[in-house]
């Protein structure tokens, strides 16, 4: 090989190896500045860096959660970074174990009280006390009011199932509003009665059922409809 070639051969990998430890000296200081601490890893979205399972991020640094007894590990990135076991709620930073009182059960709920009474029961202060299902009632599944309701053609009122009294000329409604009854069509409420309407002459029932309406051409006055001279 001429001479010549043999020393431009040389300078180029001179240039190479000058530029390869450039570019190594300039990714080290990429990497020192932006470094990886500590029980970290690289971020798998995007760039940065992201703490491993059992650390958190406090500033540039990981530090491992605290994990009390009766808790574990979750992956969530807020609030404590741990969950209490079942049988426990959390207090103060700790896990204390539920007091389940007598006809009660746990829970999955993650909050107070964390257990609930059974069915024939019903929550009074930490204790299950035994509903009391009066004549003409009947025990409920839902947790809120008394745990009974009456039945049909009663209502509630004073702790016992009172029997709805209907009018003549009525009928019992599935509202547990107003009076529990609603008169037939064709008459109208009366205090506590159905009285019959009385459908003037060039007059009919409404759709309701309980008054009526002046044909047309009439307009309504007092219980009479009357000619309607602008018609």
């Amino acid at each position: 090989m001429p001479v010549q070639r043999q020393v431009e051969s040389r300078y180029l990998g001179y240039v190479l190896l000058t530029a390869l430890a450039a570019f190594c000296a300039t990714a080290n200081a990429q990497d020192t500045q932006t470094g990886i601490p500590e029980n970290a890893e690289r971020s798998r979205y995007g760039s940065g860096w992201e703490c491993n399972a059992g650390y958190r991020k406090a500033g540039t640094n990981c530090v491992e959660i605290a994990v009390p007894p009766n808790a574990f590990l979750t992956k969530e990135t807020y609030g404590t970074g741990w969950r209490c076991e079942r049988g426990f709620l959390e207090s103060s930073g700790k896990c204390v174990a539920i007091e389940v009182p007598r006809n009660a059960y746990l829970t999955e709920r993650a909050f107070k009280p964390g257990w609930k009474c059974k069915r024939g029961y019903r929550a009074t202060h930490s204790a299950c006390v035994a509903i009391k299902v009066p004549d003409n009632g009947f025990m409920t599944d839902s947790e809120y009011g008394d745990g009974w309701d009456c039945e049909r053609g009663y209502r509630a009122g004073n702790d016992r199932c009172n029997k709805i009294e209907v009018p003549a000329n009525a009928y019992l409604t599935n509202s547990d509003y107003g009076r529990g009854w609603k008169c037939e069509r064709g008459f109208a409420v009366a205090r506590e009665t159905c009285e019959r309407l009385d459908v003037p002459q060039n007059a009919f029932l409404k759709d309701s059922g309980d008054d009526w309406v002046c044909a047309r051409s009439y307009i309504r006055s007092g219980g009479t409809c009357i000619l309607d001279d602008d018609s």
